[in-house]
């Protein structure tokens, strides 16, 4: 196409200037005029492509569906249409085109010619292309939500396990109820629990684990984790969620504390006999120094074994649900008294100092028993990460509708890494292993689950080499 000069057709002018690919075509699909953004677009002069019709420009598996919109227009059943398709440059490779055409009518509606529109999006089609197949060859579920809560789309691996919490087919909606169950295998999910519902609500989370399917042997674990899809300006355009499946590593936890708690079990009895039968030896006036001193360190250590074996079963209790908490009204500053003084021989021999501020009396209703396990939990790890010389406080004091217990060291403290596991079991950080702190890891997980029986909260507040804060908040329980 030539230079349009002065006085030329504004409309030619538009064409010729025009970023975008823009082309003039034929009634019979040959190229009458072209500008040089679609030239440099396909790898061709002007002259070559005028010479030619988008017919040999398209790429065969597109040019079907591009004649059908083509003749379409020219029966008069459309004015215009809308394609993304494929052209072929003139060096071989493709160039992805999104194309707008309208026919150009005389003022009696003959047809004249088309006005084509060519958009190259051939690196936004390549990055579409290579997120479809992420999309589709990731190992997790993955689904998008509109912000109606209606299903827009899901990968295979999602579809795929579809069927098992709606075995009569879904609807495509966020919230529809199904063979979905809580943690505990047995306890059905309400609309408001359904983690895609959760997510149309505007929530965010992580790890959310619950069973699909009706029957125990087929049924499978999920953990979901969901976050907002949002536009440019905050406007939520619906939520994108992420099921990972965690079927075998929930049954092998599940496997192993069965295995945990009978061996626990089948301890306990021996154990017990072990120890009766130490205490009559140890009285015994006939034994020589030397051989009661090795009687002390046999019962010393029986006593360890004892206490791991409580622990152990304590988790297991935990495990399959049978945790009971027996409320009465107890007073927590005598509680928390009692538990320093049984701790501060052990403070003592440490060269620890333990105290407690709390003020004269706090009547709350909680398991008294339970909580002495706490405090006891709480304040052997203080004084078992303490350095001789340094301190631990027990704090105790109330808020409006809460009790707050916080046990405070000045011992080696946690990394900032490793405070998110201190409640898992069997954890140990990595100071006490490199220190060889005696212990199992199951002391702060039996506090964990003891406060969370209870409604309450357990946290830690840590700093490497100056000591951690371990806050308990329990809320108010009327009786």
């Amino acid at each position: 196409m030539q230079d349009a000069g002065e006085g030329a057709d504004p409309w030619l002018l538009t064409l010729h200037h025009s970023p975008i690919g823009m082309a003039m075509v034929g009634l019979d699909g040959r190229l009458l005029m072209v500008n040089l953004a679609m030239s440099e677009m396909l790898g061709y002069g002007v002259e070559e492509l005028t010479q030619r019709g988008f017919q040999e420009l398209t790429h065969a598996d597109d040019l079907d569906a591009d004649l059908v919109l083509f003749r379409q227009a020219l029966a008069g059943e459309i004015d215009s249409y809308r394609l993304r398709k494929r052209y072929l440059h003139a060096a071989g490779h493709v160039v992805w085109g999104d194309l707008s055409v309208a026919l150009v009518r005389s003022p009696d509606g003959t047809p004249l010619h088309f006005i084509s529109q060519i958009l190259d999006i051939t690196a936004a089609e390549r990055e579409r292309q290579s997120l479809e197949a992420v999309f589709e060859t990731v190992t997790v579920g993955l689904l998008l939500i509109g912000p109606d809560g209606r299903y827009e789309r899901m990968n295979r691996r999602h579809q795929e396990t579809m069927h098992l919490p709606f075995p009569d087919g879904h609807e495509g909606e966020a919230g529809q109820l199904g063979h979905v169950y809580h943690l505990d295998g047995h306890t059905l999910m309400a609309r408001d629990d359904m983690p895609s519902f959760r997510a149309t609500q505007g929530e965010e989370f992580d790890d959310y684990t619950y069973w699909v399917g009706d029957d125990p042997a087929t049924r499978r674990a999920f953990s979901t984790s969901a976050r907002q899809v949002r536009g440019p300006s905050g406007e939520r355009l619906g939520a994108a969620l992420a099921y990972q499946e965690l079927t075998e590593l929930l049954r092998a936890m599940k496997v192993k504390d069965e295995f945990i708690s009978s061996v626990s079990h089948e301890l306990r009895t021996p154990l017990t006999s072990v120890l009766g039968y130490l205490e009559l030896l140890r009285d015994d006036d006939s034994l020589t120094p030397e051989a009661r001193a090795q009687v002390l360190t046999i019962q010393r250590n029986a006593v360890r074994l004892q206490a791991l074996v409580s622990d152990l079963l304590q988790v297991g209790q935990v495990g399959e649900g049978s945790l009971r908490i027996r409320y009465a009204d107890a007073d927590l500053t005598a509680l928390v008294r009692d538990a320093v003084e049984a701790a501060r021989q052990d403070a003592a021999g440490r060269g620890i100092e333990i105290a407690v501020e709390a003020p004269v009396s706090l009547v709350a209703r909680v398991d008294e028993q339970r909580i002495r396990q706490v405090l006891d939990n709480l304040l052997s790890n203080a004084l078992k990460y303490s350095r001789t010389g340094g301190s631990v406080v027990a704090t105790l004091h109330e808020t409006s509708d809460a009790v707050v217990l916080e046990v405070s060291d000045t011992g080696i403290g946690i990394a900032a890494d490793e405070v998110e596991h201190v409640f898992a079991r069997f954890f140990r950080g990595g100071g006490a292993l490199e220190q060889h702190i005696p212990g199992t890891g199951l002391g702060l997980n039996i506090v964990s689950s003891i406060v969370a029986a209870h409604g309450g909260e357990v946290s830690l507040e840590s700093e490497l080499g100056r000591g951690s804060t371990f806050r308990v908040v329990l809320p108010r329980t009327e009786g």
